[in-house]
Order: structure tokens, then C-alpha cells, then sequence
């Protein structure tokens, strides 16, 4: 039998199971561990297994030695001396001339294949313990729920009632102001509670111009439509209280023109202020995609780096003292970047020291819309908003959006691109992943975050066939698709971030139609499967440590579904989810290990006939299952 995805190729990867060492050191020897299982005649996958790594530049190459065997397959162990920041390696597992096979992080190629897909191991890159653990829940506040506060209604505030239809384009956009606030948020934590959530991310508080606060006007104030300062603690010490964690928004590539820095560096040339911006000779300055609003910081200024990231006194530190678990930073991806300027890596560099300095376990998150692999390999960002990596590909194998939507005349745009969204079949999406993925250290994936959606994309219910009115869709369409999407994003690497809104079903076209106040009191309109779906699905990742801390190795991927493990040395779990039905995925029993027992936990059950794992065709559905003896030092 023929598969996309070798069920029985060799495998290695970043994850305990595989490597010695979770935090290594420079200096350190590790271990590394590859499994090469038999063939399906049951004679050995290997003869030899070589590691080749790169060491100041130059390939260095240590045997394997087969350090344990059984009747599925063999262990190969060799130690990995680890003398740059970042050593990339891969594997030479052979079988004669005639079988020569290197194993990378993108897979197993019988041919010579450039290092892009080695695997990594980063000195430098620390991830806080608790971040693998987390479900978080995004917040965009003007939208979740209103309290009074009495603060003055700005002049560039529309006010509109709670149930008042969002406005998705034109230049009222900005400026509908439902009145949510920080103590409205802190009053439903009970829901995030229930649902199983253990954080909860804002987008940005900071008193701005627009409700969405990507335009701040200080970075020294909450905005007192929100609260002000004293609701931000108040959430964050109710936060805590419970267990749960808080992380903040945070604009580093620009703020907004009426920021009280550039008001200074727009009025007096001679300004310390001035250095913060790009200004010109004739008084213009660069700006965020040419929107003057939204003037750029020029990360040259020393004195801008103190006041924002750089030591206990800026923006980055003091935040974090006053009740802040980490931070999302806002256009990741282009702060410090003018064209011949990069000082990217610098930025994310010092910022995440002053993190570190002033709370060894806060998390620095980066948004990065495309590929970001050449900006996650040091001391820097911890990880990135994995749109390249799970987001594009899931909407690509999961894309079943409605016909008439009008982003184009067929249909939603592809996240930004004036395309439909693509329909791909699975071994191109997984294709996909394993390309981002293999080219960051393993612990750059774990420690970033999987998004269905966001506040800046359609809604996946959307996409995956649902409404497009901005509310719930009642008669479910979307629903199929929208849960196997959900349990692909909670049983991946990486942190799940839900947002607020997707776990009752909401729909919409676009980021801004997306941001639809919350219907707290209009439950009937909420998807109860949907909702029941959500807490089961997270209940049975913190349930089980594989789906939080394992590794990932790829079983079968074609067409309508898609198949993997999640191996940890505790436990190895089997993930099987399709988009329609079709016929079963038959693999063989030696993939597993040796005499698994397979315990379906969830979804439709699998059978063994024979030497083969059988699952069902059914769909679109998603399956997990336990594999009590067949995972990883059995």
C-alpha cells in the first residue's frame, strides 16, 4: 500500500521524547534519540543511522549507535555537542547504497536536500514552563461587556447600543464605540473559567484614538473608556486569584499621530522626541502602510528604546510589575525594518531581556502574519501568531466559505491576499506545516499560538461554511467543518488562543466584521453544540499531557484526512480528523510501537484487523485515541 505521509518512516524531533535535554546549554552534550521502524516485511529500517550537525560552520558527523530494539523497530542514540547558540543537524539513516534517506525536520528525502529543514536546537531560546500548559481567550475589550465608568465620551467616539450592527467598511469603522471595559471583562471570567480557558489576552488598552488602540496616544495610561489604570489591576489581580494569567498588546512599530511623543516631535524639530520618528527635511515623515496616522518609530533612538523596552523603567517593564504576564506584540514582522535599516532582532533581543529582568516567566509573543522562521532562532521574540503554519493551511483543507460573501465575487479573501481561499487537499496542507515548522527550533512551535481566527480575520465559522451576518449561525452550517478545525487546534503543538465568540458560533466576513459585541443576553442565538464542543475538546487537552507537551510525527495525510501522533514519554495519543466522509485509513500496527493497545478516547472508534490500525471514514469528524505500549521507550 502506498502513502502520502510514510506511516513507517523514521522519526526524530524536538520534543522529550527525542531530546534529552528541554533547556540546553552552551557547552552541553544532549541526546538524541531517532526511532526507525521495521519494515512491513519486519526486517530492520536501518543498518546505520549517522548524525550529521553543523559546527562553526562545518558538517560534523558522530555514528548512531541502536541503543534499544523490539519487534516494531529500533532506538538509535548519539550525543549532540552543542558549541554554537544555534546548531542545526539532521540524520543519514541508511540501509545499503541503495537506501539513502536523510531525516530533517520537514521529513525523510532520498536525496541530498538543502539545511533549511535541519533540525535546531537554540541555546538562547528559554520559554517559560507554564506557556506550554495554557488554552488562552482573546479579548477585544470595547466588545465583550459594558460597565459604566463615567468617563468623558471623546470626540472621535461614536457611541452605538450593544446590539447595534458592527460597521465592517468605510471610515466609520474605527470609531463605533460600544463601551466595553476591563471590569466588564473581569465580570465574565466565570465563562472563561468554564470553558476551560487559563488565559486571557487584550489587545491593546492604552489610551488611543479609535477603539480598536493600535493608534495609542500614551503608552503611560489605560484608557479610561476601558477603566483606566485601576481596572487593569483589579482584572489582573482577579486574574490571578483564579489561576489564570494575563497578557497585553503592544504597539512597537508605531503609534498613533496624536501619541504624546510625536506630538513633540511634530512641534519641536530640536526634540529628543524627534529621533523617534523618520521625519524628513520638508516635515513628512514615514508612516505603517503610508497611513499618516499611524507614525513609525525609527528604533535607532537609544532614548526610545529606554522609554519603551529597553530596562526597568519602560513601557515593556513597568506593565509587566503591575499585573502583566507577557505581551503580544503588534506588527512583529516590520518594528525596526525601513528599508536598508534592520534592527528587527535587536528589538526583540532587548526586549525580551528586559522581560526577563524583570519576570524571568513572561511571554513575548510576536504577530507575524507570513513565514517568520528567519526571526525565531535566538534570545528573542518566544514565538509567533502561527498563521503560516496553521492557520493558512487548516483554512485551506477546511475552506468551504459561503459562495456570495463579499469580500470577492466568489467568495472571502485569503487572509489578505485578493484570491478565494485555496482548496487544497490534505498532503498539501501538512506539506505546509512541516515546512514552517521544520525550519524553528521545536520549542518555537510549542510556544507559539494556533488562531482559527482572530480580531484581523474572517471568522472561521465563516469559512468553513457558516453565515455571514456577523452573529451566530443557527442552523449550524458551518458547524462540521468548524469542529474538526477546533480539534486539529487543540490537539497540535502550540498554545490555542479562542476568540471570544467562536465557541457559541459567531460568523463574519472579515478582522472588522469579526469584532461583534458579545450577545450576553441573547443566549438563545448561542450554539450550544458548538459551545459543549469547546469545553471538550479543551477539558481533553489539559487532560493529557501528550496534546501539551508532545511531539508531533506525521502518520498519513491525503485528501480528506489527515492523521499524526502526539508522543510524550508519558503518553502517546493517536489525532485522526477528516473533512468528509470517505474511505478508512488503514496503517499498519508497527507505526505505533510494539503490541500497541489502542483506547479510542474520543470520536468515532478505530479497530484492529490484523497487523493494521483501521480508522473510520467518517466525517467531517476528528478522533483521539490512547496508545497504551507503543509509544516512545517502550
Amino acid at each position: 500500500m502506498t502513502y502520502d505521509v510514510d506511516p513507517l518512516a523514521p522519526h526524530h524531533d524536538g520534543s522529550p521524547a527525542y531530546v534529552g535535554a528541554s533547556a540546553p546549554a552552551l557547552g552541553e552534550r544532549v541526546e538524541l534519540r531517532v526511532r526507525v521502524p521495521h519494515r512491513p516485511d519486519g526486517t530492520p529500517g536501518a543498518r546505520a543511522v549517522v548524525l550529521r550537525a553543523v559546527r562553526d560552520g562545518e558538517p560534523a558527523i558522530t555514528p548512531a549507535e541502536q541503543a534499544a530494539g523490539d519487534d516494531a523497530g529500533a532506538w538509535w542514540s548519539v550525543t549532540l555537542a552543542l558549541v554554537n547558540p544555534v546548531t542545526s543537524y539532521r540524520f543519514l539513516v541508511s540501509n545499503g547504497p541503495a537506501d539513502y534517506r536523510w531525516l530533517t525536520a520537514t521529513g525523510v528525502h532520498a536525496r541530498d536536500v538543502t539545511d533549511a529543514g535541519d533540525f535546531l536546537i537554540s541555546t538562547e531560546h528559554r520559554v517559560p514552563c507554564w506557556v506550554a500548559d495554557q488554552v488562552a481567550y482573546q479579548v477585544f475589550p470595547d466588545r465583550f461587556e459594558r460597565t459604566e465608568t463615567g468617563a468623558p465620551v471623546p470626540e472621535w467616539a461614536r457611541p452605538v447600543a450593544w446590539d447595534d450592527a458592527v460597521v465592517h467598511r468605510g471610515p466609520e469603522v474605527p470609531f463605533q464605540w460600544y463601551g466595553g471595559t476591563l471590569d466588564g471583562v473581569a465580570a465574565r471570567i466565570d465563562h472563561l473559567e468554564r470553558l476551560g480557558a487559563t488565559l486571557l489576552y487584550l489587545t491593546p488598552v492604552f489610551e488611543a484614538g479609535s477603539t480598536h488602540r493600535y493608534d495609542a496616544v500614551s503608552f503611560e495610561r489605560v484608557d479610561p473608556l476601558l477603566g483606566g489604570d485601576a481596572a487593569l489591576e483589579r482584572l489582573a489581580d482577579t486574574l490571578h486569584e483564579r489561576g489564570l494569567r494575563l497578557v497585553g498588546d503592544l504597539t512597537t512599530n508605531h503609534t498613533g499621530d496624536r501619541h504624546d511623543w510625536f506630538r513633540t516631535a511634530a512641534a519641536d524639530p530640536a526634540s529628543v522626541e524627534r529621533a523617534f520618528y523618520r521625519f524628513e527635511p520638508d516635515g513628512s515623515y514615514a508612516s505603517w502602510l503610508g497611513i499618516a496616522s499611524l507614525p513609525k518609530l525609527d528604533h535607532a533612538s537609544a532614548e526610545l528604546a529606554r522609554r519603551l523596552y529597553d530596562g526597568p523603567d519602560s513601557v515593556v517593564a513597568r506593565w509587566l510589575r503591575r499585573g502583566l504576564d507577557g505581551w503580544r506584540v503588534d506588527v512583529a514582522n516590520m518594528t525596526g525594518r525601513l528599508g536598508a535599516e534592520d534592527r528587527a532582532h535587536a528589538v526583540a533581543a532587548t526586549t525580551r531581556r528586559t522581560m526577563a529582568a524583570e519576570s524571568p516567566d513572561a511571554w513575548l509573543l510576536a504577530e507575524h502574519g507570513h513565514d517568520a522562521t528567519g526571526d525565531l532562532r535566538g534570545a528573542g521574540w518566544h514565538g509567533t501568531m502561527d498563521y503560516a503554519g496553521f492557520t493558512r493551511p487548516l483554512w485551506c483543507w477546511l475552506n468551504g466559505g459561503s459562495p456570495d460573501g463579499p469580500g470577492l465575487p466568489h467568495g472571502l479573501d485569503y487572509l489578505g491576499l485578493p484570491v478565494d481561499i485555496p482548496v487544497l487537499p490534505a498532503e498539501r496542507a501538512v506539506a505546509t506545516m512541516r515546512e514552517v515548522h521544520g525550519a524553528i527550533p521545536f520549542t518555537v512551535w510549542q510556544s507559539g499560538t494556533n488562531h482559527l481566527d482572530s480580531h484581523d480575520t474572517p471568522r472561521f465559522r465563516t469559512v468553513t461554511g457558516g453565515g455571514t451576518s456577523g452573529g451566530t449561525d443557527l442552523v449550524g452550517a458551518g458547524r462540521p467543518g468548524h469542529l474538526v478545525g477546533l480539534a486539529l487546534q487543540m490537539t497540535m503543538p502550540g498554545v490555542p488562543v479562542v476568540f471570544m465568540g467562536d465557541e457559541i458560533g459567531l460568523t463574519a466576513v472579515d478582522g472588522e466584521h469579526a469584532r461583534t459585541p458579545y450577545p450576553w443576553h441573547d443566549e438563545q442565538s448561542w450554539d450550544a453544540p458548538t459551545l459543549a464542543a469547546y469545553r471538550e475538546w479543551i477539558e481533553l487537552r489539559h487532560r493529557h499531557v501528550a496534546l501539551r507537551r508532545g511531539g508531533l510525527r506525521w502518520l498519513h495525510a491525503h485528501g480528506d484526512a489527515m492523521t499524526f501522533l502526539r508522543e510524550h514519554p508519558d503518553q502517546t495519543l493517536l489525532v485522526h480528523a477528516t473533512r468528509a466522509a470517505g474511505p478508512e485509513v488503514r496503517l499498519p500496527l508497527a507505526a505505533l510501537g510494539p503490541d500497541p493497545v489502542v483506547t479510542t478516547l474520543v470520536g468515532p472508534p478505530a479497530r484492529v484487523v490484523a497487523d493494521e490500525l483501521v480508522l473510520p471514514g467518517e466525517g467531517p469528524a476528528a478522533s483521539v485515541h490512547l496508545v497504551s505500549s507503543g509509544g516512545p521507550g517502550s
